[in-house]
C-alpha cells in the first residue's frame, strides 16, 4: 500500500513551497511570500502531531530520532544501478544523481530512521551551475558535449546521509625525531645529525567525526568536499527538502565504524605529533589509540550531483551545497587530445628537421 505523502503549501495562496537556498526561506512561486521553516514545522506538528523516537546500535544510538515514515516521504528505486533515494510527493519522474539514467519513480516506501540533523542548502543551482562553468574554464580537453548547457542544467541537489560520531581517544605515541647541523672548516662541510626519541601521550575528545552512510556515493569525494560547517546544523524538519532529492542511508553505524574508528586514530597521531616542535623532523614510530565510543547521529549533508556519461564511462561532479567546494571526475576527449598534441608535435618536427638536416 503506498505510504500517505506529505506537501508544504503556502498559506498564504496554497500554492507548492519549495526550499531556498539563497534565503534559507521556503518560498512561493506564485505569490512570492516566503515563511521561516522552524516556524512552518510548528504549525505543521500543532496539526498532526509529532513523530516516535528510537534508535539502535553498536554505537549508543538512543538519542537519536524516530522513524520518518511519518513525515511522508516515498521511497523509489533506481532500475539502473538500484540507488534508492527519498522523495517528496511532488516528484513523479528524474534522472537518477548516481548513474544520470531517467527512471520512472514507483510507491515503494521502505521505514528509515528519520534524521537527528540537517544542513540545508546555501548554494542554490544557479550558483551551482555557474560553478562548474569556472571549473571548466582552463581545461580545453574536455569533451564539448559534457560542458554543454543541458548537462549543466542536469545537476540534482541530494541531501546525503552521514553518521556522526561522538567520543573520546587515549592515544600514547612515539616518534623519532632528528636535528641537522651544517659546519665548515674551511676545508669540507660538516653535517652533524642528532637523533631523538619524543614520547606524547593524551586523551583527545571529538565530536560529530562525519562518515557518509551511502553506498552508492564515492567516499573520496565526500572526504573532499569537507569541511562541512556545523554551526548551521538544524534539527531535522521535512520544510528543507522540497526541490531536492533525499537519499536514504544503506551503510549502517557499524559498518561505517571501521572507516570513523580509523579516521580519529589517524587525526589523534597527528594531533600529538603537532605538540612535537624544535626538530627539523618528526616520523611516528609507535602509537597505540584506545577509542571511547558514544553517540552517533544522523544528519543530511546537501551535496550538488553532476553525473553523466562519455564513451561508456560515468563522469562524477561533486559540490558541497553549503560551502561550494567541489571535486569533479572529469573526461578526456581524445579527438581534442590528439588534434592538440599533433598542433605541438608537428611544428616540433619540423624544427627539429630544420636543425638536424638544414631543411627551411
Amino acid at each position: 500500500m503506498p505510504a500517505q505523502t506529505k506537501n508544504y503549501q503556502c498559506p498564504a495562496c496554497t500554492g507548492p513551497l519549495h526550499f531556498d537556498a539563497a534565503t534559507g526561506r521556503l518560498a512561493c512561486e506564485y505569490c512570492g511570500s516566503s515563511f521561516d521553516v522552524a516556524e512552518l514545522e510548528r504549525r505543521e506538528a500543532e496539526k498532526n502531531g509529532s513523530a516516535a523516537h528510537a534508535g539502535a546500535g553498536a554505537w549508543d544510538t538512543s538519542g537519536m530520532a524516530g522513524d520518518w515514515q511519518a513525515d511522508g516521504l516515498r521511497a523509489y528505486l533506481c532500475p539502473s544501478c538500484g540507488a534508492e533515494l527519498l522523495c517528496d510527493e511532488t516528484t513523479a519522474a528524474t534522472s537518477c544523481p548516481y548513474c544520470g539514467n531517467p527512471m520512472v519513480l514507483t510507491d515503494r516506501l521502505e521505514g528509515v530512521l528519520r534524521p537527528d540533523y540537517i544542513l540545508p542548502f546555501r548554494v542554490d543551482k544557479a550558483a551551482a551551475v555557474q560553478a562548474l562553468k569556472a571549473y571548466y574554464k582552463g581545461k580545453p580537453l574536455l569533451p564539448k558535449a559534457f560542458t554543454a548547457e543541458n548537462h549543466m542544467e542536469e545537476i540534482k541537489g541530494v541531501y546525503v546521509p552521514f553518521w556522526l560520531f561522538d567520543g573520546t581517544a587515549e592515544a600514547d605515541a612515539r616518534f623519532h625525531a632528528t636535528r641537522t647541523f651544517l659546519r665548515s672548516d674551511g676545508k669540507y662541510e660538516i653535517t652533524t645529525t642528532q637523533h631523538f626519541e619524543v614520547h606524547r601521550a593524551g586523551t583527545i575528545p571529538f565530536q560529530r567525526v562525519p562518515v557518509d552512510a551511502s553506498s552508492k556515493m564515492p567516499d573520496d569525494y565526500m572526504d573532499s568536499i569537507e569541511p562541512f560547517d556545523y554551526a548551521a546544523l538544524e534539527p531535522f524538519a521535512m520544510g528543507y527538502l522540497p526541490g531536492y532529492l533525499a537519499d536514504k542511508y544503506d551503510r549502517s553505524v557499524a559498518d561505517c565504524a571501521g572507516r570513523v574508528e580509523e579516521r580519529i586514530r589517524n587525526s589523534a597521531i597527528e594531533a600529538l605529533q603537532e605538540t612535537v616542535h624544535g626538530y627539523d623532523l618528526c616520523v611516528p614510530e609507535y602509537a597505540q589509540v584506545e577509542m571511547h565510543r558514544g553517540q552517533v547521529r544522523y544528519a543530511l549533508f546537501p551535496v550538488w550531483l553532476l553525473s553523466t556519461r562519455w564513451k561508456g564511462q560515468s563522469f562524477l561532479f561533486a559540490m558541497n551545497g553549503q560551502t561550494g567546494k567541489l571535486v569533479g571526475d572529469l573526461p578526456i576527449s581524445w579527438r581534442r587530445l590528439c588534434a592538440w598534441f599533433a598542433g605541438i608535435a608537428l611544428p616540433l618536427a619540423a624544427v627539429l628537421a630544420a636543425a638536424l638536416f638544414g631543411f627551411g
